[in-house]
């Protein structure tokens, strides 16, 4: 995460904690999907997300995103986020 903070400050000039929070909050889905249905019958219901789950959610994509982009690649994690 450090080499990360490193790469974003020299490519934007910018405050590289900021831009990391505004990923995090772009990259949260808004809505999701849920399973409601009896007796068999499965239907999907679209649901809002609570605050926790769009922040872990973001996370989560954009560590899983990166580590996809940096395997059997040259570029490193750090320059993949």
């Amino acid at each position: 995460l450090k080499h990360t903070f490193e790469i974003i400050h020299l490519l934007t000039d910018a405050n590289p904690i900021q831009v990391m929070v505004e990923a995090i909050i772009n990259a949260g889905p808004r809505e999701d999907s849920t399973r409601i249905g009896t007796a068999g019958v499965v239907r999907r219901q679209a649901v809002d997300v609570s605050p926790l789950r769009r922040v872990n959610q973001a996370i989560f994509l954009l560590t899983t995103g990166a580590r996809e982009a940096s395997f059997r690649s040259i570029k490193t994690i750090a320059e993949c986020l």
